[in-house]
């Protein structure tokens, strides 16, 4: 890509998968976090660690200005109340990042990691701040920006391929199973680099089977979004 690629939540458990990635495709890689001294300590070689809290949108303006792509991996509070809640991160601080990263006229692919279960308020992940409200709601308000985008639905996250090697995409957020971290990884970036991933929501899960080898024809099979913009 012609600009840096910006990993907002880039020093997590997902988010140093995905830089790593992107440093292997030789991108120049600006990974975000509000922990300075892990990041650095944990961060692959070749990345800028950036502090920045989505929250504030002074940390945002210099790292996310003028990126080819920017992938949005932020791990949530589950506080009712205070600075923690989810509204404050998955959707409030994701505003606060469009907004940084389209300053100018800027148009960044966006690869927003939400999760299984985003469109059912009655599930019980509900109960811890309205996780699954704000994810939602994140969703729909990426939707509605008018930038290329890709929305990533995982099942429950897991650091192996206990659940098997396959991955298996789906819509409709019906289903429910593990997948690997490194997985996700994987599909985030390919989603920058695969034209059928633009426009569309998909949950992803593990299954025994062979491991996926041709993404775009994955991407492709999946139906895009109807955005509707009032």
């Amino acid at each position: 890509m012609d600009s840096p690629v910006a990993v907002v939540g880039g020093s997590g458990r997902l988010g140093r998968l995905i830089v790593q990635r992107l440093l292997d495709r030789g991108e120049t890689v600006r990974a975000l976090g509000r922990t300075v001294q892990p990041a650095r300590r944990l961060l692959p070689p070749g990345a800028t660690f950036t502090p920045g809290d989505v929250r504030d949108p002074a940390t945002l303006a210099e790292p996310l200005a003028w990126t080819s792509a920017v992938v949005f991996c932020v791990e949530p509070g589950t506080d009712d109340e205070g600075p923690d809640r989810p509204e404050a991160t998955l959707y409030l601080g994701l505003r606060n990042v469009l907004e940084a990263a389209t300053a100018g006229g800027a148009r960044p692919h966006v690869v927003l990691v939400s999760q299984l279960h985003a469109t059912h308020r009655g599930h019980p992940l509900n109960a811890y701040g309205r996780v699954l409200d704000w994810r939602r709601a994140g969703e729909e308000l990426l939707r509605e920006w008018g930038l290329p985008y890709t929305v990533v639905r995982p099942g429950w996250l897991i650091d192996d391929h206990a659940a098997g090697d396959r991955v298996r995409l789906e819509q409709g957020d019906q289903g429910f199973g593990q997948v690997s971290r490194t997985d996700v990884a994987d599909a985030c970036v390919q989603a920058l680099y695969s034209p059928s991933a633009t426009g569309v929501t998909f949950e992803m899960f593990n299954e025994p089977g062979s491991r996926l080898t041709d993404w775009e024809q994955a991407f492709a099979a999946l139906e895009t979004d109807r955005v509707v913009v009032a």
